[in-house]
C-alpha cells in the first residue's frame, strides 16, 4: 500500500471506489464533505466541530459517543456564555442503549416506544401510571 502525503493544500480531493483504510486527517477542514456508501467502522473523531452534521441510514451498533457539548471550563475554547444547540434524533432504534451522566434538561420524547425504559432504575411506565393516579386524585 502506497502512502500519499498531502500537506498545506487547498485542493478538492475526490476518491471513488478506493480504499484509504488507516488514513489520518489532522488539523484539516472537511466542511461540506460528502460521504456516501462508506465504511467508518472503528473510526475515531476527536476534538471536532460537527455542528450541523447529518447522519442518515447509518449502522451505529457499538458506537461510543461521549464528552459531547460545549468545551468545559479549563478548555482553551471554553466560553461561559456559549450554549449547546439542541440535537435531534429521529426514527432511531436505541433499544438497549444507555444514556449516563447527561444533561437532559428540556428533552422531549414524542411518539416513542418506552417499553422497559427506566430512569435511575425506575420503569418510566410506572412513573407515568403514578403521575396519572396522582393527577386524578
Amino acid at each position: 500500500m502506497d502512502t500519499i502525503d498531502i500537506t498545506h493544500t487547498n485542493n478538492t480531493l475526490i476518491v471513488k471506489e478506493g480504499c484509504i483504510d488507516n488514513a489520518r486527517f489532522e488539523c484539516v477542514s472537511l466542511q461540506n464533505a460528502y460521504f456516501n456508501d462508506i465504511t467508518l467502522a472503528g473510526a475515531k473523531i476527536i476534538n471536532a466541530n460537527l455542528s450541523d452534521l447529518e447522519i442518515e441510514g447509518a449502522q451505529l451498533g457499538g458506537a461510543y459517543i461521549h464528552n459531547i457539548g460545549m468545551p468545559p471550563e479549563g478548555h482553551p475554547f471554553y466560553d461561559p456564555n456559549a450554549k449547546q444547540r439542541p440535537l435531534k434524533f429521529e426514527h432511531c432504534d436505541l433499544e438497549g442503549s444507555e444514556i449516563s451522566d447527561c444533561n437532559l434538561t428540556n428533552v422531549e420524547l414524542n411518539n416513542c416506544t418506552i417499553t422497559g425504559m427506566k430512569i435511575n432504575g425506575i420503569p418510566v411506565e410506572e412513573l407515568l401510571q403514578n403521575y396519572e393516579k396522582a393527577k386524578n386524585q
